[in-house]
């Protein structure tokens, strides 16, 4: 379990830290500066509160801070959306609010998966994959092989060299489940779980520690990723994620192909080789 004062202290600090005078048009005084980033005293100023104030909340403190002053510092720290919303989870975290609880996806959402044309799975809090289409397994690998523990984004990603191979630019795609990671910590603290997973991964993966360490934090969205399959070779592929209404732990992602490219050509042969696809080269993945 997370502590919520010390991740508030620690994010804001971090945040505070990337930031220069020169990049909020704020006069340097001195020659040096013995830390990095600004100054309480300029951060406050920025955000318009006491230097006591703001002190008082970086020291992890954010019991009773407004809506309104949060804001304000969101804007002085030139927070994104994602931010915005870590920072206000972290100072407004009460004990045993939001407890993480094991997540069933219902047959209805399974038959949806089966009914798509590209590759898709549903995942949830902590990275976890909690189903997935036969077009998903020919990209991905088959997620049935593995222990329910092990369909998860964080632990393939850090723990399994294989999906080093598989996305080009692993760095980017290790920073994306960091970061969503960072975002589940913030919304829920007391999951004993999460804890398990970050200790984990922070005894095997020395990136994994590193990147925890600079507390950035990301939302699931849109975008796209360079793929390196066994069989077809590089792909470019855009993928979508979709939160359920219904289900708001649970969200959708789809990956596609711009039409007419040979990246679509690619997912086409995955889809006609079906099973036979996972079993001939994607299974690798799923061997540590």
């Amino acid at each position: 379990m997370t502590d919520p004062r010390t991740e508030l202290s620690e994010f804001l600090r971090s945040r505070r830290a990337r930031l220069s005078p020169d990049d909020v048009g704020l006069p340097r005084y001195g020659r040096t500066r013995r830390v990095p980033g600004l100054r309480r005293e300029e951060l406050a100023q920025l955000a318009g509160v006491s230097v006591a104030y703001y002190t008082r909340l970086e020291q992890g403190n954010g019991r009773n801070v407004s809506a309104e002053v949060l804001d304000s510092i969101a804007r002085a720290l030139r927070l994104n959306d994602a931010e915005r919303a870590h920072l206000r989870n972290l100072a407004h975290s009460k004990p045993g609010k939001k407890r993480a609880t094991r997540t069933q996806v219902r047959p209805a959402l399974q038959h949806l998966l089966d009914g798509v044309g590209v590759p898709a799975y549903i995942g949830g809090r902590r990275s976890d994959i909690h189903a997935w289409n036969p077009m998903a397994a020919a990209l991905f690998g088959d997620w049935g092989e593995l222990a329910p523990r092990d369909r998860n984004w964080a632990r393939l990603i850090f723990l399994r060299p294989s999906y080093q191979e598989l996305f080009v630019n692993w760095q980017s795609k290790a920073e994306d489940v960091v970061g969503f990671l960072r975002m589940d910590a913030g919304c829920y603290p007391d999951d004993p779980d999460l804890a398990a997973l970050v200790g984990e991964l922070s005894v095997k993966s020395e990136l994994f520690r590193q990147l925890w360490a600079r507390h950035d934090v990301k939302e699931k969205s849109f975008g796209t990723k360079v793929l390196r399959h066994p069989l077809v070779g590089e792909m470019t592929l855009s993928y979508e994620t979709l939160k359920m209404p219904s289900e708001p732990d649970l969200f959708l992602t789809t990956y596609h192909a711009e039409p007419g490219t040979a990246s679509a050509e690619a997912l086409q042969l995955l889809a006609s080789w079906g099973t036979d696809a996972t079993r001939a080269g994607t299974s690798v993945k799923t061997q540590a």
